[in-house]
């Protein structure tokens, strides 16, 4: 299940986020934003694991 979040970012990056789709980067804005946050929690999750046994994520 997927949960929808509000996101507010600066012109500049939605119209740069824009291109990227207009290219065929990505199929829309949403999957892009989608594919930059795996990238950050496959870069610096495992950090946040370390210090917290407790926490459960699957990626």
């Amino acid at each position: 299940m997927m949960k929808r979040i509000t996101l507010r970012l600066p012109e500049q990056q939605i119209e740069l986020l824009e291109q990227m789709v207009d290219a065929g980067e990505f199929p829309t804005i949403s999957e892009a934003v989608r594919d930059a946050v795996r990238e950050l929690i496959e870069k610096r999750a495992s950090r946040v694991l370390k210090d917290n046994d407790q926490v459960s994520f699957k990626v």
